[in-house]
């Protein structure tokens, strides 16, 4: 069969990609582990989607994730301590992080990743304190980004030729 340039479904592109994948996700749960985090599949979700076909995709988004995870952490604890885990206090911080966000010209993916981190920070009623869930789902989060760059970096998915 002649060579051709095109990728085809079950090809050693594929196999590659899901290999790289499945590495960055478990290693990333090992690494949240080792470091005792609580909800260490955060760090397997946060390599998921920063692992892209490009280094340069992938920089991108974890860019965004990473910008956006801090803001929606740091705002999910500090309305949660004065005002309560409450739909009013939600409600005004995803109007704030918007407002944030537009004035510092943040781009929309990290507002969105805020609003999902002050969700999970805001609503989603833990043991612990506010502050030390928000420290969890930055520091997961990193850890998930940091690998799928790294990983990305140094096993980049080959490209087939003439593409």
């Amino acid at each position: 069969m002649p060579h051709t340039n095109k990728r085809l479904p079950g090809g050693w592109h594929d196999i590659l990609h899901a290999a790289r994948v499945a590495i960055g996700a478990v290693g990333s749960i090992l690494i949240a582990r080792l470091c005792r985090l609580p909800e260490a599949y955060w760090a397997a979700i946060a390599t998921l989607i920063a692992m892209q076909s490009t280094f340069g995709a992938a920089w991108k988004i974890s860019r965004q994730r990473f910008i956006g995870t801090a803001m929606g952490a740091a705002a999910g604890a500090l309305l949660s301590t004065l005002a309560g885990r409450n739909l009013t206090g939600f409600g005004a911080g995803v109007f704030i992080l918007g407002l944030i966000c537009a004035a510092l010209r943040i781009e929309r993916g990290a507002y969105h990743y805020a609003g999902i981190t002050l969700v999970i920070v805001m609503l989603i009623v833990y043991t612990p304190s506010p502050w030390m869930v928000a420290v969890h789902r930055f520091v997961e989060i990193s850890i998930g980004l940091a690998v799928g760059l790294i990983l990305s970096a140094v096993w980049p998915e080959p490209q087939p030729k003439g593409v």
